[in-house]
């Protein structure tokens, strides 16, 4: 029979405990048939209608998505909706669907670790502990050292040098960096505990107006690199995980997933 949806869903939980998601989120299996064989596997951050045409295309089993879908509970599954729609296609094809999101996020070798070490930093805790992880060291955000103080637009280059989708922007304190805090994604609403720990810079993928205001008047460098870049590419390095510990396994990140967010100017 193969490799089944059920031991795709066990490794995922494996590298990203549930037991890390946050409260208000929707992770584990999501859509599909556990006992189901699953040979073909596509990951990506978000599913989208040119994301599910190319998991009909390719034939994909299981769909590795970083956003939920269905995110909030549904009353009904209709085509009325692009959640319904979205996700009658895939279950017409038989397809499943699986979302680890903030466990991801906060796991071990998770998301925020990456980005972590992409800026070599040393020293690297959670910025807010997990509750309820029986794992130490585990929790939301990052924080850590830079091996030596920098401005705020060489942190920015070193990203844009490794992240194909950054677009790096922000609010510069003036001040070099040491202490970074960080949290992929829409992570802003965790600027306090990077405050309370006294970081230089914070790094997330968006914050709003108001988040930013907050950031220059407590004096701390706020780089935003984009919601997709701050993510996407730990997408990517989550297939080639899954391939190389299921040589079984065609593993893929989606093509045809992009920013939806573009430069105008």
């Amino acid at each position: 029979m193969g490799t089944t949806i059920a031991a795709i869903s066990e490794w995922m939980q494996r590298l990203a405990p549930l037991e890390l998601s946050e409260d208000w989120d929707n992770t584990g299996l999501l859509l599909g048939d556990p006992a189901a064989p699953a040979m073909r596997v596509m990951t990506c951050l978000t599913l989208t209608a040119d994301v599910v045409d190319e998991a009909l295309a390719e034939g994909a089993h299981l769909v590795i998505t970083h956003h939920p879908l269905p995110f909030r509970p549904l009353n009904r599954l209709t085509t009325e909706t692009t959640t319904g729609r979205l996700l009658w296609r895939l279950a017409k094809s038989g397809i499943a669907v699986y979302s680890a999101h903030t466990a991801w996020d906060s796991a071990a070798g998770g998301v925020n670790d990456q980005l972590a070490s992409l800026l070599g930093l040393a020293g690297v805790e959670p910025l807010v502990a997990s509750p309820s992880s029986t794992q130490k060291g585990l929790g939301a955000g990052r924080i850590g050292s830079l091996s030596r103080p920098q401005s705020m637009p060489a942190v920015a280059e070193t990203l844009a040098g490794q992240l194909s989708a950054c677009r790096p922007r922000g609010v510069d304190s003036g001040r070099l960096a040491v202490r970074v805090a960080i949290a992929c994604g829409s992570g802003a609403s965790l600027l306090p505990a990077a405050l309370e720990h006294r970081c230089d810079l914070f790094l997330t993928g968006e914050a709003t107006f108001h988040q930013c205001l907050e950031g220059r008047e407590a004096g701390i460098s706020l780089l935003l690199i984009g919601h997709f870049a701050s993510e996407r590419f730990a997408m990517e390095h989550l297939a080639q995980r899954l391939a190389a510990d299921f040589s079984e396994l065609t593993c893929w990140a989606s093509q045809a997933e992009t920013d939806p967010v573009k430069n105008l100017a």
